[in-house]
C-alpha cells in the first residue's frame, strides 16, 4: 500500500509534512477545554499531536489513518495504554461510533481531488461532528504545492472552502500558514476553524 511504503522508506526527517511541534495543540485547547471530550485526528500519521494532547490531560482521543505503519509509529511513541482508539481506514468510508467535539485534519483532505471523494468526506463529517462541535481543517493554499509525495492535491482558498462545507458549518477562524519542510522548503497552507451549526 502506497502510504505504508512511504512511512517505511522515509524517516521523519525525510517526510515533507514533519513538524517539530504540532501547531494545533494550542488551538485545540482553546476550542475544547474539556479534556474528556471526544477528539479525532484524521490522517494522524506519526505526528506528535496525540502525545502532546495526552501530556495535557486529554483522555478521549481517536487516530484515523490509512497507513497502519504510520499508526504503529505513533502508538509506540505514546505507549500501549494511551487513551487513544487506533483506526486504520479510509476517511471517505469512515463510520464514526462516537460524536466528536473536534475533528482535526491537518493535511488529508487536499489529497481528495475528485468531487465524489470530497462529497463522501463532507457526508462523513456531517455525521461525525456533534452539533456545536469543531472542524479544524488545513490544506495547501492556492499558491502551495500541486503535488505531495508524488500524488496530486487540490489547493483551497477560504472562499472555496466556505462554499464547499455549506450551511452545516460556519467559519470562525482562518489562518494562512507557512510550513517549512525538514530540508527548508516553504509550503503555503490555509487553516480554518469551522463550527458545526446547531
Amino acid at each position: 500500500m502506497f502510504w505504508n511504503d512511504v512511512y517505511l522508506a522515509k524517516s521523519p526527517s525525510e517526510r515533507s509534512w514533519t513538524q517539530a511541534w504540532p501547531l494545533d495543540v494550542e488551538v485545540i485547547e482553546s476550542l475544547v477545554p474539556d479534556h474528556d471530550a471526544a477528539i479525532i485526528d484524521v490522517g494522524a500519521g506519526a505526528s506528535e499531536l496525540l502525545a502532546a494532547l495526552i501530556a495535557r490531560g486529554y483522555t478521549n482521543l481517536t487516530a484515523l489513518d490509512i497507513s497502519a505503519v504510520a499508526l504503529d509509529e505513533a502508538r509506540r511513541r505514546v505507549g500501549p495504554h494511551a487513551p487513544v482508539a487506533w483506526i486504520v481506514g479510509d476517511v471517505t468510508t469512515f463510520e464514526a461510533e462516537d460524536s466528536f467535539a473536534l475533528w482535526r485534519d491537518r493535511a488529508t483532505f487536499h489529497f481528495l481531488v475528485t468531487s465524489e471523494q470530497q462529497r463522501r468526506y463532507l457526508n462523513v463529517i456531517r455525521r461525525a461532528i456533534r452539533r456545536d462541535g469543531y472542524l479544524l481543517l488545513a490544506t495547501f493554499a492556492p499558491d502551495g504545492p500541486s503535488t505531495c509525495s508524488g500524488l496530486p492535491v487540490q489547493r483551497w482558498s477560504t472562499e472555496e472552502m466556505v462554499a464547499f462545507v455549506g450551511d452545516d458549518f460556519r467559519l470562525e477562524r482562518e489562518q494562512p500558514r507557512t510550513h517549512v519542510t525538514p530540508w527548508g522548503v516553504e509550503q503555503s497552507f490555509n487553516s480554518w476553524v469551522f463550527r458545526r451549526n446547531l
